[in-house]
């Protein structure tokens, strides 16, 4: 039986391992495509594998990602739409997973129609190949600083760029551009305009163009006067707010300068706790603590905001606060409250330390049945003793019938009724074992066709009496109680 398990197992093993492995290719390909400018080009990568492998592109060395807006990496292939000169290359499909890696080279020849002057490639209209940079059209500046405007753009044949200036050319010794300078490598696709003025406030636009057609993009730029003022707080903010305990909340600020102020926040410190402080400032009547500050965002309205973030609220916290903007013509500033709701937890848990709801239900019925069995059985035990004891003292102690008791009348005599033989001793009274032997006596001569009387529990009561006679004579007796 053992060795038919081993052989089970050892084949489910060998089936399994056979199963996972490193990715494999699963047809032929041909390692060498063409492709026509324009044209859309698809590299397949047929690869398998368990666990399924991860595939990725290379060209040339460089990973292809998602900011290549032409290429497309699919589930097993590669998609270049509108195909140009550039795209040629070496393209690597490497597919990977945890047994190891495999390998696809592809190498693409871009070709074209041949003409009077060798090859005529396909013409393509331009486009922008870095929309995303090129989303904020309308900029507001400070005199002074600079602005740089992108309008980046491919086709085929490459396209000319031209910047306009609210509809006229601007040029590099174009003195209407402040002193601004047009960069760009081979073609101008970046104008830099430093150290702004009011004039270069305007509209300025890029014109690309080339056989195949031409595209535009405008940009709007505002340069603001710089005025000898101090900031200003617009908006509402700060603004009273209230928090739960230990919740999160923020305020915010919001300040217009000509230039990029400072904001710090501050919170009043109530009378007393300036000790739980390393440094205060004297505002006025009152002292403040400097609060961290976190980083001065610029908005596109040429205003400066910043926030204050306040987690895990406490009492402490609440209080007053300042949002204090400055720059070097002055200072602004604004207050708001925050209040803190107090917290609710304490209180539900006192009731639990008395009811105790939270002890689980078997230590509840638990705890009195086990006090209840231990009493039980300590009672028990005692009964039993007490049992035990009463008949071993009911079987040691004989029994005398009620007939031979003394009777309550004779019970302060002086001495009972003796025989002869016992009066010839001593004159004194019977001590008690002389008494229960002169009974038992008695008992067997008279008695002794009377049937003996048993009692279940015989319980003892003996009292001592000392008499005094006239002639000096001193004696004492002994009563005996029996009760049934």
């Amino acid at each position: 039986i053992k060795e038919e398990w081993c052989l089970i197992i050892s084949i489910i093993l060998s089936v399994f391992f056979y199963c996972q492995g490193p990715p494999r290719v699963s047809e032929r390909v041909a390692h060498r495509q063409s492709i026509r400018l324009g044209r859309t080009m698809k590299l397949s990568c047929p690869v398998e594998g368990d666990p399924p492998p991860l595939i990725m592109w290379t060209k040339d060395g460089r990973n292809i990602h998602s900011g290549w807006t032409r290429f497309r990496v699919l589930q097993h292939a590669l998609r270049i739409k509108e195909v140009e000169t550039d795209d040629a290359g070496t393209y690597i499909c490497k597919a990977t997973n945890g047994f190891g890696s495999v390998n696809i080279n592809y190498t693409l020849i871009v070709i074209g129609n041949r003409g009077r002057e060798g090859i005529c490639f396909l013409l393509l209209r331009p486009r922008f190949t870095q929309p995303a940079k090129m989303r904020k059209r309308v900029i507001a500046r400070p005199v002074g600083s600079s602005v740089r405007l992108k309008c980046t753009a491919s086709g085929n044949p490459r396209p000319d760029i031209i910047w306009l200036k609210d509809s006229r050319p601007l040029v590099d010794e174009d003195s209407g551009a402040g002193g601004g300078g047009v960069e760009g490598k081979k073609k101008k696709w970046t104008l830099s305009l430093k150290n702004l003025t009011p004039e270069h406030s305007g509209k300025y636009t890029c014109h690309v163009s080339n056989r195949a057609g031409e595209i535009n993009a405008t940009y709007k730029v505002e340069v603001i006067q710089r005025t000898n003022s101090k900031p200003i707080l617009t908006g509402t903010h700060p603004v009273n707010t209230t928090v739960d305990y230990g919740g999160t909340t923020s305020f915010q600020c919001k300040v217009r300068s000509d230039v990029k102020p400072v904001i710090q926040w501050l919170k009043r410190v109530e009378p007393g706790d300036e000790n739980k402080f390393n440094s205060t400032i004297e505002v006025g009547d009152h002292r403040f603590v400097v609060l961290p500050t976190g980083e001065v965002w610029s908005r596109p309205d040429g205003s400066y905001l910043n926030k204050l973030l306040i987690t895990r609220a406490k009492e402490e916290d609440a209080g007053m606060y300042i949002c204090l903007g400055a720059n070097t013509m002055g200072y602004s500033f604004r207050s708001a409250y925050l209040t803190v709701l107090p917290d609710l937890k304490p209180q539900s848990n006192s009731v639990p330390t008395v009811t105790s709801p939270g002890l689980p239900w078997p230590v509840i019925i638990g705890i009195p049945a086990g006090v209840a069995f231990i009493l039980g059985t300590v009672l028990l035990w005692f009964c039993q003793s007490k049992r035990t004891c009463s008949s071993s003292s009911s079987s040691s102690s004989p029994a005398l019938p009620a007939a031979q008791r003394p009777p309550v009348a004779n019970r302060d005599r002086t001495c009972p009724t003796l025989p002869s033989q016992l009066t010839n001793g001593d004159k004194d009274c019977l001590s008690y074992e002389d008494y229960i032997a002169h009974q038992q006596l008695l008992l067997a001569q008279g008695g002794a066709g009377l049937a003996p009387k048993v009692y279940p529990k015989i319980y003892t009561d003996i009292h001592t009496h000392t008499h005094s006679h006239v002639d000096g004579k001193v004696h004492q007796h002994q009563h005996i109680h029996y009760q049934c």
